[in-house]
């Protein structure tokens, strides 16, 4: 049943002449996520989901299909909706509609009440956890089977226990890449992960703490510069073989000693790595691990997945699982489709840009017809992304 068409009405002292009207289920805030709609649906992956997630209802009358409900949570985190609290109203938006499915426009999407049935209840046993949590993996499979890679860098930060987050991956990846590298702080300085890695085919590069035995490899580095003291950073390197007490053998350690101007004393900096590079090379390769912090800190500003606030664990955890499925789709489509001039646009400004486009739904027999504005994001540029999208599409089976 196609929702009651409601409207509000107010007005201004500035100029008398206008007149506010607010069509709820008419209007969108957030037309832009057709285009993640339509990337999603052009890579099967919200089906995937699908498929994957166990249906914990009984009986036949379940208004909203379970893809449905896993579409409304992933979209509306992408919209900027981290919780369930706004599902109410978004319930009548006709973009949120229209992508949880094809009948969408013709009713209401799923109610607060029903979005915190799905995510704190369905999705918190046991097999459904378990599958949120390799949807991510499964996500960038399907990515891979279409544009496939040869390369993988691991970027990992600090983890509790490294192999239960380590091995799943490495295991993921083991067979698909043919140069496989990982960096990692120094939180990972440890002897078995240096022999995990090493037995894996890895290359890798990982912050060394610093000891005096380190410092006095390299102490003619450490002695100030003769002369005035230098205008510009200086920077020097150096590589040698160490072997401390708990390791199985000697290994490659590179050293950066940097001098700043006003600074008494130099920056230093230890890697441990396999990888036979000159030592600036790889003390650039190991510093671009820091495109990783820029990615959590997108997930926390744009995607807000640490907006946690339930109160039982395994539902918090299904909702950072959803938090991350969302930034993989935002990511999925600022790297496969994005044109070049805008390429560099952030999460955040995705959002701000492109998923907030303000439509009007008109109907028009079978057809319905979603009239965007054309302000951050012009026609052009939204016809490139969906012919990049288009691309993406498996090539149609020959007819026989």
């Amino acid at each position: 049943m196609t929702p009651a068409l409601r409207f509000y009405t107010a007005s201004v002292d500035f100029d008398r002449r206008l007149r506010l009207e607010f069509h709820g289920t008419r209007i969108t805030s957030d037309a832009g996520l057709l285009a993640y709609r339509e990337l999603d649906g052009a890579l099967g992956l919200t089906d995937l989901a699908g498929a994957a997630l166990s249906e914990c209802r009984r009986g036949w009358n379940t208004r909203h299909l379970l893809t449905g409900l896993f579409r409304q949570s992933v979209f509306g985190r992408l919209a900027g909706y981290e919780d369930v609290n706004d599902a109410e109203r978004l319930a009548h938006d006709p973009a949120m509609r229209a992508v949880v499915d094809r009948t969408g426009l013709d009713r209401q999407a799923a109610s607060t009440s029903q979005m915190g049935r799905f995510e704190t209840g369905w999705l918190t046993i046991k097999a459904n956890l378990a599958a949120l949590a390799d949807l991510s993996g499964a996500w960038i499979d399907r990515v891979h089977a279409r544009r496939p890679q040869t390369t993988i860098v691991l970027d990992m930060d600090s983890a509790a226990d490294w192999r239960d987050v380590l091995e799943p991956v490495v295991a993921r990846y083991r067979s698909g890449m043919k140069r496989r590298y990982f960096r990692g702080d120094a939180a990972y300085a440890n002897p078995g992960i240096y022999e995990f890695l090493e037995a894996e085919g890895y290359k890798y590069t990982v912050r060394l703490p610093a000891n005096a035995v380190l410092q006095d490899r390299i102490g003619w580095l450490l002695k100030r510069p003769v002369g005035r003291p230098p205008r510009d950073v200086r920077r020097y390197y150096a590589s040698f073989s160490y072997q401390a007490a708990s390791w199985n053998k000697a290994r490659r350690v590179v050293a950066k000693v940097e001098w700043r101007p006003g600074e008494l004393y130099p920056r230093v900096g230890f890697i441990v790595t396999n990888i036979s590079r000159p030592p600036e090379r790889v003390t650039l390769f190991y510093n671009q691990r820091g495109a990783a912090e820029q990615h959590i800190k997108e997930g926390k500003n744009a995607i807000v997945w640490t907006r946690l606030s339930c109160r039982r664990f395994a539902a918090n955890a299904v909702r950072l699982q959803l938090h991350a499925l969302a930034y993989n789709l935002a990511n999925f489509l600022r790297t496969l489709t994005l044109p070049n001039e805008v390429s560099h646009w952030s999460m955040t400004t995705l959002r701000d840009r492109l998923v907030k486009i303000g439509a009007k739904v008109v109907r028009h027999g079978r057809s319905i017809t979603f009239q965007m504005a054309e302000v951050m994001v012009s026609h052009d540029l939204f016809q490139q992304i969906l012919d990049a999208i288009a691309a993406l599409r498996p090539s149609p089976l020959p007819r026989c």
